[in-house]
Formats: structure tokens, C-alpha cells, sequence
């Protein structure tokens, strides 16, 4: 029912996605046109698991994810008596988290102001209480395999902690003047008895006694009645036979008893001399203070056979549920799974309970438990995967619709050896990177596991928000890390034309640290060594820093429409001998090539003082005395080819800009310097390798 929608008129459209499905009205109509009214104006999420959403059952799925995580541990330390033992103890670590957040869900309901909020909380009690009601039987049944004998004491025990208004019941009798006179006396005291809660009930009855003389001779009789009734001790070490024996004898006292009509005077203890001879018409009597069949099962079975074998229990529970609904009513899916639990049907338990809870938890959890018990081996689904794995991968499949509970759904994958890690890289695909923190812990996980394609797609989904951040260096250190050689190129042109508008690189520490990721792209690598050559020459490694701006141009690697940068670089290094100027060199030139290195192009093509470093250091170096020429003469015929082939209109992969530096002005001017720079060094070259030849 989708609210709003009138579904005989107007068809729906919908779209799966990983934890839900969005659902819209279309007006579609094969048959004929659709009307002209307006229709539902909304698009309807509706989630698979919506369970998951809540805050105290957050609660229920952190704990229980601790146990299952344990218990695959260890998994490998089960062996013999002791794991049987682990594994009833795994299981009741279970159904205690289950009560826990049963309680505190409970609280929560009656401390509440919204009544609607109210009544969504006790419904989630009361399937929380069926949860942990189908769990204790299964642990009974399944997994502590209880024997004749234990086995009523067990199933005493499961009964008296899912009944449990008696207890309310009985604060309230024994909190009044006279008990016995109170209204609920006898209510009470038939309860105890339908319980098996004898030595109570025996409390209650010598209370009468002491209340009414005319019945004390009767309610001792039925006490001692109560008292010497046989029950299995597991400390005893008596048989079962012997009980069997010990127990007809009590029970022809009983039948004694009621014959020679000792309670005849007494319909209360008349009817409840009837119960303990397991007269089945005398509980019935009282089936709305048994409240359910299994309740009466179980005290039918404490007065007719308590030393019933587990194979016999299945006729017992059906001919139960047949007597307590007497045709009535039909049986709910509760009384479905109780009974394919006692028929010892796992797999139709598991089945049933899929189909009646409302999240994948119960049975994710329960499937895994009854697997360590090695009693699931022989069912394989047709589809590939085991009941076990198929159940978990659709708990943690609903895990993973949760902005934080996704988490846990990983240690659910890695522990489904068929499909889990499949599975895991669909999902942790689909994860919101919506902080920088997830992002981290998503990379972590795939890290862990070695995870490479999931890796680098992380890496490259940071590296994009990073630079759409304008944070370059954190982009480049995830593109880097995502081995994303076409973005690294891309930011590597964004730190340069960067450098070029305002003189200086941003990131420093990335860029000096690159090492061997340089080789990611050959524009990083670039940017690696055209940094590593302000390096140099802040070291005054003039030699090194020449020959290394010499092949980024030779090589290829610098870009195009970076060589006017980089021929401009190379003009503090052409020019030494200006630097003597200021020693009584005198000047070759009438301009001073050093302030011709201030003029760079402002955008609408003036000359403006430039920032750059290198330029600032060429101005303050004339307090350096240099004279040795840097450039030799053949790395100044290659600087001249490079000159050359950037002004001659050749362009390299068809450069558009290469073509207008003619027409450019101050281009020009720049190229006229260079070419003045670079003859003069040519000279300078030439007579110190011919001096030195002739030497």
C-alpha cells in the first residue's frame, strides 16, 4: 500500500538500489489514455531493512557482531567436550544481548510522551521476546542436544522466563493483609502448579490452612502431594528407570487420592489434584492461565511423561496445538516455527523465521551459530552458495544501507568464503565517501584486503574532491596513490600555470618528496625536476641546475608552451659576466641584461616587474663573483635550436600559441634578449674552450 496512490487507476514505477527502492506513480496505461487528473506528486523510498535505522537496536547489532567475530575465532579452539559448551555459551552471549535490548526498549516505551512512538516500541518488544522464544528452543533442542530426563527441565525453564506475569501475580497476593483471601488466590496458586513451581505453591497452600482449619487436612495432602512429586536431578544419580518407577508409584498416590474423594469438599484442590495426574480436560479448563499451547505442552508433559525422549516430543506438540486451539483458530507463523522446531526441522525453522521477522539478523545469526554445531553440512542452496553464507551476505547486504553500521557488515563478508569478497567490493563501492574520515576508513578496509581496484577508486574520488577544493597537494597525493597517471598530468599543469601567474610553488614538501612517483606521468615528472632545478640553483649548483634545465628541454618532457619559462630560467646562468659588472667588469652591453630579466608580460601585454625567484636572485646574485661560464658551447647551440624551433612557427603537436609569439610584442622582446643572451655566451664559451684547448 503506497499512500496517496490509487492503485486501480494508476500503475507504479520503481528502481531497485543496494538497501532500497524508490517507488513513484506513472501515468502508463496500455489499455487507454490515461485521465488528465492530478496524481501522487511524490517519489516513495522504501527500505528493505528498516531495522537498522534504529537507535536501541544499533544496540542489538554492535553486540551480537562481537560474539559472531568470537566465534569464528574461535572456531579453530573447538574441539570435544569443551565445544559443546562454548557453543551454549556463544549462545546464551546471544539471546542476553537480545533481552538487554529487550529491557531497555521496554523502559524506553514507558518513559515515552508519543503514544504513536510508544506503540512502535512495545511492537518491537514483542517480536524481540519471540526472538529470544524461538533462540532458547533452538538452544535447547539443537544445541545442548538435551537427553530424556534434562530435557522437561530445560523446556520448565523456557516456559517459566516467557511467562512470567506470574511473578507480578504473586507481589501482588503476598503483598495484601490475608493472602488466601485475596481474589487472585486460587488463580495464583493454579498458575504455580501449571508452571511446575510446587514448593510455591505448597507456600501458598499452608497459607489456606492457616486461614480456613476446615481445609488444613486437605491442603496438607495435596502438599506433601507437591513435595514427594519425582524430579529428575542432574546431580542424582539415579536412572531414569528408577525415576520412571519412583514417579508411577507418586502418580498412583495422586489417583488414590482423588478416588477416595479426599478434595471433594474442595473444588480448587480437586481441580488441581486433576492437573497433577496430567488430566488434560482439567488444564484446558484453565487455558487462559496457560496463554498459550506450547505452555501447555510443556506442563502436560511434567504430568504424563517427564522423562519424554526428544523424538517423541514432535506428536506431544502437535496433539497439544490441536487440543488448544480445538478448531478454532488456525495456527500463526510463531506456532509454525515452534513446531517445525520440535519436529527437528532446522531447515524449515530457518524458512519460517525469514519469512515471519522483519530484518535478516535473527537468522544470519542463528544459521551461523547451528553450522559450528555441524548441523547444516548436508543443505547447499541450488544457486552456489551454502544457507549459512546465503543468509549472511543479506544481513550484511543491509548493514551496508546504514551510514555507520556498514562496518560491521565487512567482517560478516570476510567470514562467507564463497561470495563474501565479491560481494564486499560491490558494496564498499557504493559506501558515501561523504567526509574525508569515512573515505579514510573505507581505504583502510580495502587496503587490508588487498583490494587494488576498490583502492584506486577511492584515491581518485578524494584526489577529485581535493582539487575541486583547490587543495592541489592533497589532490595530487591521492592521485598519486591511485596511480591515476591522466589526473596527476592534469594537477601537475595546475601547480605550473600556478607558478607562472604568481612566481612560486604551492606544496613544497609534496613536490621535493615525489621520488620515484614522479614517474607516474611525464608532466609530473616535470614538475618533479623543474623544482629539483630551483633547488640547484638556491644551492648555487649553477652547473648542475644548467645542465638540468638543458634536458627537460632536449628530452621532450617539458611542455611546449612552457619553454619560454625555462629559456627565461637559463638567463641568470647566461649572463655571469654581467654579474662582474659591479667587481670593475666593464659591461658588454649598454642595457644591463639583469634588469632586461624584470620585464615579464602582464596579461595585457606591458612590461611589469616580475616576482619570479630565480629573476629577484639574478638582480641580488651580482654580489656573487662567477667566472666561470656555465653554459659550454655546444649546451648554447642547443639552447639556441630550442630558441629557434619555439619562434620558428613549427609548432609540436600543433601548438596554437607557438605561432603568435612573432606577433606578440613583448614575445618579442624576450626573444631578442635571449638571442642577445645566448650569442654572448656563445662567445664566451667559445674563447674559454679555445684557451683552454691551446693550454
Amino acid at each position: 500500500f503506497i499512500p496517496g496512490v490509487n492503485s486501480k487507476k494508476k500503475q507504479m514505477c520503481f528502481d531497485w538500489g543496494p538497501g532500497e527502492m524508490l517507488v513513484c506513480e506513472t501515468s502508463f496505461n496500455k489499455k487507454e489514455k490515461s485521465e488528465s487528473m492530478p496524481g501522487c506528486p511524490f517519489i516513495y523510498i522504501i527500505r528493505k531493512d528498516v531495522d537498522v535505522y534504529s537507535q536501541i537496536l544499533r544496540k542489538l547489532f554492535n553486540e551480537s557482531h562481537g560474539i559472531f567475530v568470537g566465534l569464528q575465532r574461535m572456531e579453530e579452539e573447538l574441539t570435544g567436550k569443551s565445544r559443546k559448551a562454548q557453543l551454549v555459551r556463544v549462545s546464551k552471549n546471544y539471546r542476553s544481548v537480545i533481552r538487554a535490548c529487550m529491557e531497555e526498549m521496554h523502559q524506553v516505551a514507558m518513559a515515552g510522551k508519543d503514544p504513536a512512538g510508544g506503540r512502535q516500541f512495545i511492537s518491537q518488544v514483542s517480536i524481540l521476546s519471540v526472538m529470544e522464544l524461538i533462540w532458547n528452543l533452538c538452544e535447547i533442542l539443537f544445541i545442548e542436544v538435551a537427553p530424556a530426563g534434562p530435557l522437561l527441565l530445560h523446556l520448565l525453564d523456557w516456559v517459566r522466563l516467557h511467562v512470567c506475569e506470574v511473578d507480578s501475580l504473586l507481589a501482588d497476593v503476598l503483598g495484601g493483609e490475608n493472602p488466601s483471601k485475596h481474589e487472585s488466590f486460587w488463580k495464583l496458586v493454579t498458575v504455580l502448579v501449571l508452571q511446575g513451581r510446587l514448593d510455591e505453591a505448597r507456600h501458598m497452600l499452608s497459607k489456606e490452612a492457616d486461614a480456613n482449619p476446615a481445609s488444613a487436612d486437605m491442603c496438607r495432602v495435596l502438599g506433601d502431594l507437591m513435595r514427594t512429586m519425582p524430579v529428575f536431578s542432574p546431580g542424582n544419580a539415579q536412572t531414569l528407570t528408577e525415576l520412571e518407577l519412583k514417579w508411577q508409584h507418586w502418580h498412583e498416590e495422586c489417583k488414590r487420592h482423588l478416588q477416595d474423594g479426599t478434595f471433594a469438599s474442595s473444588p480448587q484442590l480437586e481441580s488441581l489434584c486433576k492437573i497433577m495426574l496430567g488430566d488434560e480436560a482439567a488444564m484446558l479448563e484453565h487455558k487462559e492461565r496457560l496463554s498459550t499451547w506450547y505452555h501447555f505442552l510443556v506442563t502436560r508433559l511434567l504430568y504424563s511423561d517427564p522423562t519424554v525422549k526428544p523424538t517423541d516430543l514432535h506428536f506431544y506438540a502437535q496433539s497439544s496445538l490441536d487440543l488448544f486451539l480445538g478448531g478454532e483458530s488456525s495456527p500463526e507463523p510463531l506456532d509454525n516455527i515452534l513446531m517445525a522446531a520440535f519436529e527437528f526441522d532446522i531447515h524449515q525453522v530457518i524458512k519460517e523465521c525469514s519469512i515471519a521477522l522483519s530484518n535478516w539478523w535473527f537468522v544470519a545469526h542463528l544459521t551461523d551459530l547451528l553450522d559450528h554445531c555441524k548441523l547444516l553440512q548436508s543443505h547447499n542452496l541450488y544457486f552456489g552458495s551454502d544457507m549459512r553464507e546465503f543468509l549472511l551476505l543479506e544481513y550484511a547486504s543491509g548493514l551496508f544501507a546504514h551510514h555507520s553500521l556498514w562496518q560491521l557488515g565487512v567482517d560478516y563478508f570476510d567470514h562467507c568464503p564463497e561470495l563474501g569478497r565479491v560481494s564486499l567490493e560491490l558494496h564498499i563501492e557504493r559506501v558515501p565517501l561523504s567526509t574525508e574520515q569515512k573515505a579514510l576508513k573505507v581505504l583502510r578496509i580495502c587496503e587490508q584486503r588487498q583490494m587494488t581496484e576498490q583502492v584506486r577508486s577511492v584515491c581518485k574520488i578524494l584526489a577529485v574532491k581535493a582539487a575541486r577544493s583547490n587543495r592541489l597537494g592533497a589532490a595530487l597525493s591521492w592521485s598519486i596513490r591511485a596511480k591515476d597517471a591522466a589526473f596527476a598530468t592534469l594537477l601537475s599543469d595546475r601547480f605550473l600555470r600556478d607558478y607562472c601567474e604568481r612566481g612560486c610553488f604551492s606544496d613544497l614538501d609534496l613536490i621535493d618528496n615525489l621520488g620515484p612517483a614522479m614517474m607516474l606521468s611525464d608532466r609530473l615528472t616535470f614538475l618533479g625536476k623543474y623544482r629539483e632545478f630551483h633547488r640547484l640553483y638556491g644551492e648555487k649548483r649553477f652547473v648542475d641546475a644548467a645542465s638540468l634545465l638543458l634536458s627537460l628541454m632536449t628530452s621532450q618532457i617539458a611542455p611546449r608552451s612552457f619553454w619560454m619559462t625555462l629559456l627565461t630560467d637559463a638567463l641568470p646562468l647566461l649572463e655571469q659576466k654581467q654579474v662582474r659588472a659591479e667587481l670593475g667588469v666593464p659591461v658588454l652591453c649598454g642595457v644591463g641584461v639583469a634588469e632586461l630579466l624584470c620585464l615579464q608580460p602582464s596579461p595585457r601585454g606591458s612590461l611589469h616587474v616580475s616576482s619570479h625567484p630565480l629573476r629577484k636572485s639574478s638582480v641580488q646574485g651580482r654580489k656573487v663573483a662567477c667566472s666561470e661560464v656555465i653554459f659550454s658551447a655546444e649546451q648554447t647551440y642547443e639552447l639556441m635550436r630550442c630558441l629557434e624551433d619555439l619562434t620558428s612557427g613549427r609548432p609540436v603537436r600543433g601548438d596554437p600559441d607557438a605561432q603568435q609569439l612573432q606577433d606578440d610584442d613583448v614575445e618579442s622582446t624576450k626573444v631578442e634578449m635571449l638571442r642577445l643572451a645566448l650569442a654572448r655566451n656563445l662567445a664566451r664559451a667559445v674563447v674559454r674552450e679555445g684557451s683552454l684547448g691551446g693550454s
